[in-house]
């Protein structure tokens, strides 16, 4: 078993307490006790107490006991008394404790002297006491506190496997663990990106801060029984995959021990049943970092991981972290700049770095991240709720973020049965706090030119200024003036039988008018469009050479697409 250095070995969920504990017990008080060598080391763990009078005690040891002895059989004889500490320590004790008046009337120099040497806690008592007392006390809180953490340690098993088998999403699984553990809890793929998160908002913000540093400082020193940080391997099928980690748990070391256990068992369940999703994913170093999602964003596009379909077996960790991030962002929930340590963590670049909010016409995340690789661009990437992708570039200044987001979006239309793939675009952002006006900027322009790329032959990328009407219609389409408008202009058509005369008339208005590509576009003749032109005019009761009635009922149809998604 790996240890910390100089800390006993232990069973990893045993109960302990430490020697300071012990000592502090009123019982122990009642003996007068008095640390007299390794004062800096009272913060190890007792797993048992242990009476001896054997010279040769150490034998006997496994590890962590702390001695009771009157030294009887050590008096007289320095050598011994040398031997006995440093036998001791080699069976990593955690203290002695001599009781003064039988054998020695003070503590012995040459026990002190190896025991300081050593770093073993020598404690006399100066009273007489019964060790019986002491081991009794002891041994019971320890019954105690272990009978407690398999208790708690079953019931959050019962817990997370009920949330799991009705269906909960991670992050209620990790709220679960957060709230038992009173502490952050963070998940972590093996290169220490952040994947999920739960915990109070404030506290988990403040662990992200410099979390690559001190997750690696603590995966190199281990997490000792002093700083609460408690860490359990995700591992399926003999494969390490991930971590969970309680960061700063301030309860029982056995207890946190048994809750990380559990809850990483839960994970990896969750994982399995869930489909281990080899579809989605991110650019290198920027998986998302996942938290409390946020409010869905405009017409629910942006949905929060809590919402999310987790039977979607391609959602990946990372990827249902950048959503997770992307969706925090976008809602506005919470401050951009509270969620930088976030990002950070996750592995984007965000420091003197400019941000471009982008949004693929994708259905998911595959083809979008696997081209952010290939360009070895620096970006998180999540699909969203309507079928398409986010993508949050991060360039350094003197990187051209026009060129390089042509390029991206020239990449993809290079892939199969991608010729038509439109990348909707907002400016490059210098300041992390607009980067969320950006990504619902990029959604805007999304929106406006959903399903309409072929038929308007728009270039790879697109911006808020080549939307033009359209893009002002998306903006407004929520607004009921606008949806009266639409109704009572299109209610010829809307109410009729000849809904069919819909695309006709679409296609008719987009071509400006032009009758020979209509004709051709719907694979009819001329005389049997200007029939059916003429039977939208009758239902509408408009002329569409008039260049106004034309706009009004262009304007309307716009906004009646926008409505209906």
């Amino acid at each position: 078993m790996t240890t910390t250095a100089g800390t006993p070995a232990q069973h990893p969920w045993e109960p302990a307490l430490s020697v300071r504990q012990v000592l502090g017990l009123e019982r122990v008080l009642a003996g007068q006790p008095e640390v007299v060598a390794g004062a800096h080391r009272l913060d190890r763990p007792v797993r048992w107490v242990h009476v001896a009078e054997a010279a040769d005690v150490g034998v006997m040891l496994s590890g962590g006991e702390m001695v009771l002895t009157t030294g009887v059989l050590l008096a007289g004889d320095e050598d011994k008394q040398g031997e006995y500490i440093r036998s001791l320590d080699r069976a990593e004790a955690s203290a002695v404790v001599l009781g003064l008046g039988r054998a020695f009337p003070a503590p012995p120099d040459v026990m002190r002297r190896a025991a300081e040497r050593c770093g073993l806690p020598l404690v006399v008592l100066h009273r007489p006491f019964p060790f019986a007392e002491l081991t009794e006390e002891v041994q019971s809180r320890l019954l105690r506190r272990k009978f407690a953490a398999v208790s708690l340690s079953e019931a959050v098993r019962t817990e997370l496997t009920g949330l799991i088998t009705a269906g909960a999403p991670v992050q209620r699984l990790l709220d679960e663990v957060a709230r038992h553990a009173g502490c952050p809890v963070v998940v972590t793929n093996l290169a220490h990106r952040v994947l999920a998160t739960a915990g109070e908002r404030a506290a988990v913000d403040d662990v992200l801060r410099d979390w690559e540093r001190i997750a690696r400082q603590a995966g190199q020193t281990g997490a000792g029984p002093a700083d609460g940080w408690i860490r359990a391997e995700l591992s399926c099928r003999g494969e390490r995959w991930g971590r969970l980690v309680l960061c700063g748990d301030r309860g029982e070391r056995a207890t946190g021990r048994l809750l990380a256990d559990r809850a990483a068992e839960a994970l990896v369940l969750h994982r399995m049943l869930a489909g281990d999703g080899t579809r989605g994913g991110t650019a290198p170093g920027a998986a998302g970092a996942a938290g409390a999602a946020g409010a869905a964003g405009s017409r629910g596009s942006w949905k929060s991981w809590d919402s999310w379909d987790t039977s979607d077996s391609w959602n990946s960790w990372e990827e249902q972290s950048a959503r997770s991030l992307l969706t925090d962002l976008v809602s506005g929930a919470v401050p951009a700049r509270q969620l930088l340590p976030r990002a950070r963590a996750a592995g984007l670049p965000v420091n003197r770095r400019v941000f471009v909010p982008l949004v693929v016409g994708a259905r998911d995340t595959a083809r979008p991240a696997r081209v952010l690789r290939l360009l070895g661009l620096p970006a998180i990437a999540a699909g969203l709720a309507d079928g398409r992708v986010a993508v949050l570039l991060s360039l350094a200044p003197d990187q051209d973020a026009r060129s390089l987001t042509a390029h991206f979006a020239a990449r993809l239309r290079a892939e199969p049965d991608a010729a038509h793939t439109v990348v909707a675009a907002a400016d490059a952002r210098a300041d992390w706090s607009d980067v969320p006006a950006g990504l619902r900027e990029a959604q805007q322009v999304a929106d406006a030119v959903a399903g309409s790329a072929a038929a308007l032959g728009l270039p790879p990328v697109v911006r808020l200024r080549d939307v033009h009407l359209r893009g002002l219609v998306r903006l407004l389409r929520d607004d009921p003036h606008v949806q009266s408008f639409a109704e009572r202009e299109l209610d010829g058509l809307l109410r009729g039988p000849d809904r069919d005369l819909l695309p006709v008339l679409r296609t008719y208005l987009a071509t400006g008018r032009n009758k020979s590509r209509t004709a051709r576009l719907h694979h009819v003749s001329r005389p049997a469009l200007y029939r059916r032109i003429e039977a939208i005019q009758d239902r509408l009761g408009v002329d569409l050479d008039d260049f106004e009635h034309a706009a009004s009922v262009h304007i309307a149809l716009l906004a009646h697409d926008a409505q209906q998604g």
